[in-house]
């Protein structure tokens, strides 16, 4: 958001890529997760990204959308597949499961980039998504496998809590039974 940095009253544009760029570093946990974040900036130039930054960050996570500076809210979205029943992430606000839709509220979760977003040529980042006939500069992620968690793995994670099932509230293999 140069103009708006420079001391100019951000244009919508910028209103945009600032409110998706905060949306997409929210964390739930509150803890540190490296993201790779691709879009277009303010101005309609590419984040720069490379091969390797594609290949360490492979897992599609989502796509950040909204208007902070206006009141329209901050939305999300999956770019990739929703969380299995047995996964969770700390990264829960653009990556959720099914049942998992208002983890990280004021933020809301719409469901799938797909279906709000265009991609670019390459199909690497979304270039605009459409949301309550509003058309927002999204933000698109990235995060690396390991950083998606499955009970059952013998690692009790931050997601993950004591009881009798295979799924991350309930996740007796990792955390065992509650007392």
């Amino acid at each position: 958001a140069p103009g708006w940095a420079g001391g100019a009253p951000a244009t919508v544009a910028e209103q945009q890529v600032v409110s998706a760029c905060l949306a997409a570093h929210a964390n739930k946990y509150g803890v540190h997760v490296d993201i790779s974040v691709l879009g277009r900036d303010s101005v309609g130039g590419t984040v720069p990204y490379s091969t390797d930054e594609l290949n360490t960050y492979a897992e599609r996570e989502a796509c950040f959308f909204g208007n902070l500076f206006t009141g329209e809210g901050t939305f999300a979205a999956n770019d990739g597949a929703y969380l299995e029943y047995d996964e969770s992430t700390v990264r829960t606000c653009g990556l959720s499961s099914w049942s998992e839709t208002t983890a990280c509220t004021p933020m809301a979760h719409v469901g799938a980039c797909r279906y709000y977003c265009t991609l670019d040529t390459t199909r690497t980042y979304y270039t605009r998504c459409t949301y309550n006939g509003v058309t927002y500069r999204p933000i698109t992620t990235r995060m690396q496998p390991q950083d998606i968690y499955r009970c059952g793995d013998n690692v009790c994670q931050l997601t993950e809590k004591c009881g009798t099932s295979n799924t991350p509230d309930s996740c007796a293999a990792d955390c065992g039974p509650c007392k």
